[in-house]
């Protein structure tokens, strides 16, 4: 569920505009630049709000709803707030406006120690963000099956530009992933989740699997047999 724009709270406005690196061939703003947004707005939010934008937070899980791509050219109005929170997790809703349409995206973020282990929200975290959730609570359970025994495969290497500075492949990357596998089928995203179940690295063997599922199309990131991504975009 994408909870709307709260009445209370921080709101972080900021714009943007699509350029050429963030669309495909017909124009349209990929998958893999609305989560590069993501995570700009998201560490521009912290910075505004005096906090150190270096903080650690992991992906565990992004949703995504179109009602409308934004094009190549057009000025994006963005806001962002807190969507709800759980102990160790919170969630950053952000909303993408255009004369085009609108993207909204949800994405759970879990907040890390020192050494990189799950960590309870901090003090901050409560008297900066919290109010904007108005109460609501989230789990951090997967939902996402793994692949069919049918899902065609395909390697899917990963390169140092693709590593963040945790030395993990970046969770735009994942979405580029997703983002190719559509273009192969011929999918245009209007709904998209990804849950992240474990981090890649840059030595692992990845293997993409696809396969047709009830909701769509079904998008996996396996290593030895385990799936570390699952994907469903409709």
């Amino acid at each position: 569920m994408i909870v709307s724009r709260p009445g209370v709270g921080r709101v972080f406005e900021a714009t943007r505009r699509v350029r050429v690196a963030d669309a495909d061939p017909s124009g349209r703003l990929r998958l893999d630049a609305v989560a590069r947004f993501v995570q700009d707005v998201g560490n521009d939010d912290v910075a505004d709000a005096g906090l150190d934008p270096n903080i650690p937070w992991v992906v565990r899980r992004s949703e995504v709803a179109v009602d409308g791509w934004p094009q190549l050219g057009e000025r994006l109005a963005i806001a962002t707030w807190c969507g709800g929170t759980g102990s160790r997790w919170a969630e950053r809703r952000v909303s993408f406006t255009s004369q085009s349409g609108a993207v909204d995206v949800a994405t759970l973020v879990v907040h890390l120690d020192g050494s990189g282990r799950p960590a309870r929200l901090p003090d901050w975290f409560e008297s900066t963000y919290a109010e904007a959730a108005v109460g609501r609570t989230l789990t951090s359970r997967l939902v996402l099956p793994g692949p069919p025994d049918a899902a065609v495969e395909r390697p899917w290497p990963a390169r140092s530009t693709d590593l963040d500075v945790m030395g993990h492949v970046n969770n735009a990357v994942t979405w580029a992933a997703v983002e190719d596998e559509c273009h192969r089928r011929g999918v245009v995203p209007a709904t998209a989740t990804v849950e992240w179940s474990g981090a890649l690295e840059a030595t692992d063997p990845i293997e993409l699997r696809s396969a047709e599922v009830e909701d769509g199309l079904g998008v996996w990131l396996v290593v030895g047999g385990a799936t570390r991504v699952a994907a469903v975009v409709a």
